[in-house]
C-alpha cells in the first residue's frame, strides 16, 4: 500500500471532532445541581446517583425492538440511579427532568471549533470525507445536527442504523462503497482502540490515526495504530507522510 495516495478520510464524531466527554462533564454537573435543590441531599449521596448514572450509560445496550425509545431508557437509568442511591421508590418526574437537562444541557455544550471547521473545509477539498459514529441512531443524529457539521462531509453513517458498528469490517465496507473507494484508499482517525483503530485494522485501510488527548501510551496487548496524535488539528502532518 506504499505510495497509494489518500483519497478518503473516515472520521469518528464523539472525543475526536467534539469533546463529547466535556459536554457530558457539564451536563452532569446540570442534572447535579438539581438533585440538590429538590432532594436536599449531601453532595455524596449525589455524587453517587450521578456515578451510577454514567455507568448504566456507559454499558448501555439498546435494542429498538424492546418497545421503548432511547430516552425512555435513559429516563429509567435516572430513576434506578435515585432509587438505588436513597432507597424507596423514586419520583419518574424527576428522573424526567433529570434526563432532559443532562440531555439538553450536554447538546448545547457540543459544538465543531472554528479551527476544526477550517481543518475539515480544508480536507473536503482534497478528499472524500465520511463521518462514522457508533451509537443508537436518533442520539447519535442529534449530535450531528447540534454542531450542524453536514455540510463538511460527503456522507454520514451511524452504526445503530446497522446490523454491525464499528469494528467490524461490514460497516466499513458501506463506507467504502458509499464514497466509491477501496479500503487502502482511507484512512481512519478516531479515539477509541477497540472501536476506530481495530476498526480501520479489520477492515485493511491504509493508515489508522489514534486521537489521544492525554498522550497515553497504547496498553498491552491493544491493537497499535499507525499514527498517534494529540488532537486532530494535527493530522495534516500524518496525511503529508502519506502521500
Amino acid at each position: 500500500m506504499e505510495g497509494r495516495a489518500v483519497k478518503a478520510i473516515l472520521f469518528d464524531l464523539d472525543n475526536t471532532l467534539i469533546e463529547t466527554s466535556r459536554a457530558g462533564g457539564v451536563a452532569i454537573q446540570k442534572a447535579s445541581e438539581l438533585l440538590k435543590t429538590t432532594l436536599a441531599l449531601d453532595d455524596t449521596t449525589i455524587r453517587n446517583i450521578c456515578d451510577k448514572f454514567k455507568l448504566k450509560l456507559f454499558h448501555e445496550s439498546f435494542d429498538p425492538s424492546a418497545g421503548r425509545s432511547i430516552d425512555e431508557v435513559r429516563v429509567g437509568h435516572w430513576e434506578e440511579s435515585i432509587q438505588e442511591a436513597v432507597g424507596g421508590s423514586s419520583s419518574a418526574s424527576l428522573a424526567t427532568q433529570c434526563y432532559y437537562l443532562w440531555k439538553n444541557s450536554r447538546l448545547e455544550v457540543l459544538s465543531l471549533s472554528p479551527e476544526i471547521c477550517s481543518l475539515l473545509k480544508e480536507l473536503r477539498s482534497r478528499y472524500k470525507l465520511l463521518l462514522l459514529t457508533n451509537g443508537e441512531s436518533k442520539t447519535q443524529r442529534e449530535k450531528v445536527e447540534a454542531v450542524r457539521c453536514e455540510g463538511f462531509f460527503d456522507a454520514i453513517v451511524i452504526g445503530g442504523e446497522h446490523a454491525e458498528q464499528k469494528p467490524f469490517p461490514s460497516i466499513f465496507t458501506l463506507c467504502f462503497n458509499m464514497l466509491d473507494v477501496e479500503a487502502e484508499d482511507c484512512v481512519m482517525v478516531g479515539d477509541s482502540l477497540d472501536t476506530d483503530i481495530q476498526g480501520g485494522f479489520n477492515a485493511g485501510v491504509r493508515a489508522t490515526v489514534w486521537i489521544s488527548s492525554a498522550g497515553g501510551a497504547v496498553p498491552d496487548g491493544s491493537v497499535k495504530p499507525d499514527y498517534t496524535i494529540p488532537t486532530v488539528l494535527d493530522l495534516p502532518h500524518i496525511l503529508a507522510q502519506l502521500k
